[in-house]
């Protein structure tokens, strides 16, 4: 029986050092884009290397990384092996969109201030390179586990939709574990979240003068008819629910728009770009033949235009699987006892890299340092942060969750 108070004890006791780790990780930035992040995986891989641990360096071929429309890739995988048993997997992403305007801290300063560490990133999720790997020091220090095994994943293509992250690993084989703990980003332990569709839509018209509009073809304009079209179909997905806590219904969003030469011309051609999110319970191309309807019936309605739909991400939902169970138990029995509350199950709105490992079978939780919802960390957001004593209890949690799973079975 694991005595949890002495692990406990051990993260307290190293917990200075866990920060200063995360702030090492924070201090190297990560834009993607442009996805320049083979550095960051170097100097993760260094500062592991003085904790004895030896990481797997995977670059993904330059040559696929830029087709993708990034700069450099490089995943890692430390493994630890103990015996016989479960091999649980432990998966972080790296890379992390720009920051933006508005900080009042250096976002790569990763600067202490009322008990929050600042900087992009610092919640999702580097947050969590450093809960996950001082997890396992504590448990190594501590219980000397003698079954099963554990695996980091670093990755570095969250952002993008994880095909050259975890995706890669999985296709290359380079790993198959038993279970999977993700990044997590609030107190709750995710079983579950929505996918995600992301379309390019061009609508082609002809350019005119202004002054003779009438010898043109609108392209805005019918954009516009298309638009509508689509805003409408989002107003009716509010009657579709799903049975999944935390989620509540498909939605659409337009996130950019762009064409027109001119003021004084008549716009030829306007593109935009949507994303349209699942919930778990519907079938991706199903959903990909109704937004082709939907757009290209609007487009009949408008004489003289024609429409290019280019489909830019498909990233499926992930849906519970059966064999999840033991992850969910041991997060939420443990983080009740550390963090004084109960940890709900549930699913969210959001989508993540996490899918691929479900869809090659392999049964996984998010969960991991954050705050009560992931709003309060500002993820994506000016002046993201983690507190740090969150980074502490979840820190506590997975390293207790990790002692329960590498129990004989």
């Amino acid at each position: 029986m694991t005595d949890y108070s002495k692990l406990d004890a051990w993260v307290d006791a190293h917990f200075d050092e866990e920060v200063r780790f995360l702030q090492e990780l924070v201090r190297v930035p990560t834009d993607t884009p442009p996805g320049n992040n083979a550095p960051h995986a170097e100097r993760t891989a260094e500062l592991l290397r003085a904790f004895g641990m030896q990481a797997e360096a995977h670059p993904v071929p330059e040559q696929e990384v830029r087709d993708y429309g990034l700069q450099s890739i490089t995943n890692l995988i430390v493994r630890r092996e103990y015996g016989p048993g479960r091999r649980v997997a432990l998966n972080a992403h790296g890379d992390v969109v720009p920051p933006g305007e508005g900080w009042r801290h250096d976002p790569y300063g990763a600067q202490i201030e009322d008990g929050n560490l600042y900087g992009r990133a610092a919640a999702v999720s580097k947050s969590d390179f450093a809960s996950f790997t001082f997890a396992v020091r504590a448990l190594e220090a501590v219980a000397a586990p003698r079954h099963g095994a554990v695996e980091l994943h670093f990755t570095y293509d969250e952002e993008f939709g994880g095909l050259l992250g975890p995706g890669w690993l999985l296709r290359q084989g380079l790993t198959k574990p038993d279970l999977l703990i993700a990044a997590g980003f609030s107190y709750a332990v995710v079983s579950a979240h929505n996918g995600c569709l992301q379309m390019e839509v061009t609508v082609h018209g002809e350019m005119a003068h202004a002054a003779v509009p009438e010898t043109g073809v609108d392209a805005l304009q019918g954009a516009v008819r298309v638009l509508n079209a689509l805003y409408a179909q989002n107003a009716r997905y509010r009657e579709v629910r799903s049975q999944v806590p935390g989620i509540t219904h498909p939605y659409l969003n337009v996130g950019r728009i762009e064409g027109g030469t001119n003021t004084n011309v008549v716009p030829g051609k306007v593109s935009f770009k949507l994303d349209r999110r699942m919930i778990p319970e519907e079938n991706a191309a199903e959903v990909e033949a109704d937004i082709h309807r939907v757009i290209e019936d609007a487009a009949a309605t408008f004489p003289g235009i024609r429409v290019e739909i280019k489909r830019l991400l498909l990233a499926n939902a992930m849906r519970p699987l059966p064999g999840n169970k033991p992850l969910v138990d041991a997060i939420q029995r443990h983080g009740r006892e550390i963090f004084g509350e109960d940890i709900p199950a549930l699913g969210t709105p959001l989508y993540t890299d996490v899918r691929l490992y479900a869809e090659a079978g392999i049964p996984g939780v998010i969960y991991g340092a954050g705050p009560r919802t992931v709003l309060e960390s500002h993820a994506k957001r000016n002046d993201e942060r983690v507190a740090l004593e969150d980074l502490r209890r979840a820190t506590k949690v997975i390293a207790r969750a990790l002692a329960d799973l590498l129990q004989p079975q």
